[in-house]
């Protein structure tokens, strides 16, 4: 994320899935485990993605502070560098949020990776989360929401901020329950998943 009020782009790396054995990462790495880097915020730049998917769900997301806009994202077509592919998507980002029963769903090699956090009494807690998403779903409810807003003069989450002139949702806080994403890239400033686990097989629906 870049410094709230920055308008100077700034390089940002790629991370790529070299091994698979990286996701065997402890969860102090979790934020390398649901992918790569996010958004397009101030910094107005654009980066590569993996360009695998992932199914995110949680019974239950409250959130202070939230955006929406559209951000165009590149994905490395058969890891060779220079080859890619633009995904239109949008920036779901959050100042602040918890998660009950969060569950994350991923495919790679025909083997099927799951982790969960947050199904006991205390949920995972996140600070400056950005979900790219093509697909985002649940049951919500908005508060002090503002509609149509220019997606660059957005102030509800510090340093995120959408393309100038282009489309947004914004507000003060959200509720999801039963959410459901179909993502290509996360970014937290903090990700704490309380119960951590990690396993092959078995499905987030």
């Amino acid at each position: 994320m870049a410094t709230s009020g920055s308008t100077t782009p700034v390089p940002r790396g790629r991370t790529r899935w070299r091994r698979f054995a990286i996701i065997l990462l402890p969860a102090a790495a979790m934020a390398a485990v649901l992918v790569v880097l996010t958004a397009q915020s101030v910094l107005a730049v654009s980066f590569a993605i993996s360009g695998t998917p992932f199914t995110v769900t949680a019974k239950r997301l409250n959130g202070i502070g939230f955006e929406q806009f559209g951000v165009l994202d590149h994905s490395i077509l058969n890891n060779l560098p220079g080859n890619t592919n633009e995904i239109v998507l949008t920036a779901n980002a959050i100042r602040s949020a918890t998660l009950t029963h969060l569950c994350q769903q991923l495919t790679l090699g025909g083997l099927t990776l799951r982790i969960t956090a947050g199904f006991g009494s205390t949920p995972v807690t996140a600070t400056d989360l950005v979900v790219d998403a093509d697909k985002f779903s649940g049951n919500a409810s908005f508060h002090n929401i503002t509609i149509g807003q220019d997606a660059s003069t957005l102030t509800e989450v510090p340093g995120v901020r959408g393309p100038e002139g282009d489309f947004s949702l914004a507000a003060t806080s959200v509720t999801i329950t039963n959410l459901k994403q179909h993502a290509y890239a996360t970014t937290a400033g903090t990700f704490t998943l309380p119960g951590f686990s990690l396993s092959f097989g078995g499905s987030c629906s």
